[in-house]
């Protein structure tokens, strides 16, 4: 069974200023990085000892890897980037007021597919079969590696609405509920199944006070 630490990479610019930054290739800010030294010098951060660390291609991604795992190349990963947002992107909800396709993607409770951009449903494909690919690297290494994906928000939300076993989920997909603040992120197992697919167990919180917690 692999271990793996799922982490969403530290905060850039548009993120303090709330804005939609996914096809947008910026890179951390200070605030950004400094909160990654403070999550790495945490008391449990030393728990997560990966043996290879992938990433998505956009820089925030790699410069996080980068301050985490110094030591460790990053493999890229190109299914793992984050959502297009189309029409909304590198925009925040205030500078959306008023706009009907905004809204109407708010009352949709975030189903609609962002115009000009990716359908929730596109995007959640791309990281099944970015995550796939993850799998099929760690078969290649014998199954059992610990390993780290450096990713981003809606990365993380996919996959674990995907593959989280039924008593973690709540019984279902529930994308939202598994949203992370930046530098954060969560810990868990893989596991095959009779059936030859795969459930992820044990999740854990990763955050910055305490490094890894449950």
């Amino acid at each position: 069974m692999a271990e793996l630490y799922l982490i969403r990479h530290g905060k850039t610019y548009g993120n303090t200023l709330g804005r939609y930054i996914g096809t947008t290739d910026e890179e951390l800010c200070e605030e950004g990085r400094e909160a990654l030294k403070r999550l790495k010098a945490g008391r449990d951060f030393a728990a997560a000892r990966p043996d290879v660390v992938y990433a998505s291609p956009l820089k925030r991604c790699v410069q996080t890897a980068e301050i985490l795992f110094p030591e460790i190349p990053v493999k890229l990963v190109p299914d793992l980037r984050e959502c297009d947002f189309g029409a909304f992107e590198n925009k925040n909800y205030k500078e959306l007021s008023g706009n009907t396709a905004y809204q109407a993607w708010i009352d949709s409770g975030g189903t609609l597919p962002f115009p000009g951009g990716e359908s929730r449903e596109a995007f959640q494909e791309r990281c099944r079969k970015g995550f796939m690919e993850v799998l099929e690297d760690i078969r290649g290494r014998g199954g059992q590696t610990c390993a780290a994906l450096v990713v981003h928000g809606g990365t993380i939300m996919s996959i674990l609405s995907a593959y989280l076993s039924p008593e973690k989920s709540g019984g279902g997909e529930n994308f939202y509920r598994w949203q992370v603040k930046n530098g954060e992120g969560f810990r868990v197992r893989i596991q095959e199944t009779d059936k030859g697919g795969i459930r992820l167990y044990e999740i854990s919180h990763i955050g910055p006070d305490s490094g890894v917690s449950a």
